[in-house]
């Protein structure tokens, strides 16, 4: 990866709309080999997708938690199925395992706290694995979807 594929790289996370046309002339290319390097860097997973960035609050989803959950038990099968389980819950944004105790970090969403409750109790106390779930809740938003620094 050189400097033109990282200006491409900044142009796309400011910008994922961006027709090749457009991309092209911003980092000063020609068509052709902005669409031959653009192509490599989807091919290579440098560009894993293309997306929409959603107002959580204009779409309802006005609660956020952190929830930093402790394993009871960590064997290999024990934590597949968790980390199975957690792919499969919707309301979950990001969920990273940590060195340490705890041992995930889980960022979720949700309607209001009512909905959280339910979730909580219907889905995250009840995943495999789990010894101890702790919450806190988001205040406000410092930084957020920052682009990665090229």
């Amino acid at each position: 990866m050189d400097d033109v594929d990282r200006k491409i790289l900044a142009e796309l996370q400011d910008d994922g709309r961006l027709t090749v046309t457009e991309l092209a002339a911003r980092v000063r290319l020609s068509l052709s080999p902005c669409h031959r390097r653009l192509r490599e860097l989807e091919r290579s997973g440098a560009i894993r997708g293309y997306r929409a960035i959603l107002d959580t609050q204009e779409v309802g989803l006005t609660f956020e938690a952190l929830v930093f959950v402790t394993m009871r038990q960590e064997d290999r099968d024990t934590v597949a199925d968790f980390e199975a389980a957690v792919a499969d819950i919707p309301y979950v944004l990001q969920a990273q395992r940590l060195f340490g105790d705890p041992d995930y970090l889980l960022r979720i969403v949700s309607t209001d706290l009512p909905a959280f409750q339910r979730l909580y109790d219907e889905k995250l106390a009840t995943l495999p694995g789990v010894m101890r779930l702790s919450s806190t809740l988001v205040m406000k938003h410092v930084v957020e979807e920052r682009p990665l620094p090229l």
